[in-house]
């Protein structure tokens, strides 16, 4: 029998707050690396605009377990999935604002794996989240096959009434819905304090939790500050006329009737390469004739001409690796966009505090302002903040908070 060494605990819970959403990992890492979070199957909480939920397409499936390679490919939409295939995560609870509807409610069973084919990592999932990407592969192609549980559970702000002032009492908060120990065991739930138990209430947000969380089991709690105001900021960036364009130049509608699933990823792909090359061409050439592979000429000359000319008539020598950024966000659901009000922003946290007072104390808690990419808006972003740094002082008492967007020099990488 192999002795498991126990688990190290934080004499204050740590906090580690980073401005773009990836720098995350490394923090992560190091808490594996000091026993303080096991080595496999870790559960994350994950409170998001957005899923965060795709694979750096190209990146080798081996270079998971190379670290500094790893950290070097990873960005703010695809940090989760290599910790999956590495096999330090194995179930995710993606809490999304009722703005936010890129994966459909619900628990998602998927295996993550090496394509055998490409050697990336790849998955089974067919949600068009994952299909307009290009990721899926039948599970027969994969290799060193990882299991998730992916939970997609949405939260809504409180009733304003309920707004969260600093004066709830325990016995209030006994009335609201039951623990998540009386939850896992099969008790009936008791309704909300606004007396329904409906999609993305307290009691809703408990029970789905408490479907696969345990009291004993360690996770982490990982909040982008985004998930209480979101922005699109390509929507800035572009004119209407020209977001339109973008959006008919990547659209994805899915698998057609009597077409196989590889057939659609291997069809998505190539409208993908043929968009990314023909950037790429402009970028060298800057003006040169783009020739399409995939799409028609008559859809070339309407589309991705008219676009060209109206990014050119604002700019002679536009970004055209951020066009394409911007385009992959727009294929199926667009990126969200809610600009809270100040008293909406209360009534969502009033909802996180709601639930998180149900759940067991985290082993870590990550979180990303994502306000330089402007996600999150920079004139919010600190208010933001401190209204849910109080809440997580209020509830799980003195934190050791890591302000690691005030140190840009800092190696980030060390696992000491």
């Amino acid at each position: 029998m192999s002795f498991v060494q126990p688990a190290r605990v934080y004499k204050h819970l740590p906090v580690w707050i980073v401005e773009d959403h990836h720098d995350v990992v490394c923090h992560i890492y190091r808490a594996i690396a000091s026993r303080h979070l096991p080595m496999k199957n870790i559960k994350m909480v994950h409170l998001d605009s957005h899923p965060d939920l795709l694979i750096p397409v190209n990146l080798c499936a081996d270079a998971v377990f190379e670290k500094d390679k790893l950290f070097s490919e990873l960005s703010i939409e695809n940090w989760i999935m290599p910790m999956v295939y590495a096999g330090h995560v194995s179930c995710v609870a993606w809490l999304h604002p009722y703005w936010s509807q890129q994966i459909m409610e619900g628990e998602h069973k998927m295996t993550v794996g090496k394509d055998s084919s490409t050697t990336t990592i790849r998955l089974t999932s067919k949600d068009h989240y994952f299909l307009s990407d290009g990721l899926y592969v039948p599970e027969e192609q994969l290799e060193n096959p990882k299991p998730l549980i992916l939970n997609v559970i949405k939260v809504n702000p409180v009733n304003r009434q309920q707004t969260f002032k600093g004066m709830y009492s325990a016995e209030m908060w006994s009335q609201t819905c039951w623990s998540l120990s009386q939850l896992s065991s099969g008790s009936s739930i008791k309704r909300d304090y606004n007396g329904e138990d409906e999609e993305g209430t307290t009691s809703y947000v408990v029970k789905r939790i408490s479907s696969f969380l345990s009291h004993t089991e360690p996770y982490i709690l990982d909040i982008d500050l985004d998930f209480f105001s979101c922005k699109n900021p390509f929507k800035e960036l572009y004119t209407e006329e020209e977001y339109a364009i973008l959006q008919e130049l990547y659209s994805f509608k899915g698998p057609v009737p009597n077409e196989e699933l590889d057939e659609c990823v291997d069809c998505r792909i190539r409208q993908l390469e043929d968009l990314e090359a023909a950037f790429a061409d402009l970028l060298e050439d800057d003006g040169e004739e783009c020739v399409f592979t995939f799409f028609p000429p008559l859809f070339r000359k309407t589309c991705f001409d008219r676009l060209v000319s109206s990014l050119k008539s604002r700019n002679p020598h536009p970004d055209y690796e951020m066009v394409h950024q911007a385009g992959l966000t727009c294929d199926t659901i667009e990126l969200p966009h809610h600009i809270s009000s100040d008293e909406e922003i209360d009534r969502l946290v009033s909802a996180v505090q709601r639930f998180l007072k149900h759940l067991p104390l985290p082993s870590l808690v990550t979180m990303s302002r994502s306000s330089l990419d402007e996600y999150c808006p920079v004139e919010q972003v600190d208010s933001v903040q401190s209204r849910v740094l109080a809440v997580l002082e209020k509830l799980y008492g003195p934190l050791d908070i890591q302000k690691d967007y005030e140190n840009p020099n800092t190696e980030m990488y060390s696992t000491a």
